[in-house]
């Protein structure tokens, strides 16, 4: 399994810019990939008006998310806020992945960031989800999910070998994002890909990146470099994976 994640200086509010850009980002890798991976609101940023700006489940990102997905013949995975219910009352958070077919499941963020305006202005997911991918079993998650482990705890016997992270997380606690995307790793025996952007948002706050892909074991296979906006491949063992847990079967003493 090959990722593709792209750490993005989003553009505050303009969602045709980003898209322009995880188009021209993505280029180079054609189909030499099974995921693209963008950050959380990729498309707009981790907004104020996040709320105002949903799109309907199935609007233009989605579209967009389609077309890459063909074009690379891959998974696209990432966030945008989508707009339910009657004339759009509830908005959530909603990483999405979308295969070349233009079928897509989702996953709600559950953990809506409450010292930011992001928990009032969004509705909470409720539902833990994992999906397959070409052999894979991923489990989703974005941002403020990542700090909290029973959330994102693994079954007995493991239930999921990748943990996939989009993020918006801020260069002021960038040492919390490293330390915890390789805890996860650690504790649930599996692999860890946590894409985080880069740049300077709409109201000041500066984002350092530090997106990774790290092994089982906690240990680096791909990174980007901070404050530096780029695409990083990793290709990732399921073999080594199965090896390990079976040597290693933490879980089994798993409260």
């Amino acid at each position: 399994m090959t990722i593709a994640c792209f750490q993005q200086d989003i553009a505050w509010e303009q969602p045709a810019a980003n898209r322009r850009m995880v188009e021209e980002a993505f280029a180079p890798v054609g189909t030499g990939a099974d995921i693209l991976v963008v950050p959380e609101t990729f498309t707009t940023g981790f907004s104020d008006n996040m709320a105002t700006m949903a799109e309907p489940p199935e609007g233009d990102t989605y579209r967009f998310a389609h077309r890459m997905a063909q074009r690379h013949d891959a998974l696209f995975v990432g966030t945008w806020t989508v707009a339910l219910g009657p004339e759009g009352s509830r908005v959530v958070n909603r990483l999405h992945w979308v295969k070349p077919d233009g079928s897509y499941g989702y996953y709600d963020k559950a953990h809506t960031f409450r010292m930011s305006s992001e928990a009032a202005q969004l509705e909470r997911g409720t539902r833990r989800e994992v999906f397959e991918w070409r052999g894979w079993r991923v489990k989703p998650a974005v941002c403020y999910d990542l700090r909290f482990p029973k959330w994102l705890r693994t079954a007995n016997p493991p239930d999921y070998d990748l943990l996939l992270l989009c993020a918006n997380w801020p260069a002021s606690r960038h040492g919390a994002w490293s330390t915890l995307l390789r805890a996860r790793a650690i504790e649930n025996l599996c692999y860890v890909a946590g894409v985080n952007r880069v740049g300077t948002d709409g109201v000041g706050i500066p984002y350092a990146g530090y997106s990774a892909v790290v092994d089982y074991k906690g240990q680096d296979i791909s990174t980007l470099a901070p404050d530096e906006a780029g695409v990083v491949l990793a290709t990732l063992d399921r073999g080594a994976l199965a090896a390990f847990r079976r040597h290693w079967p933490f879980f089994l003493d798993f409260d």
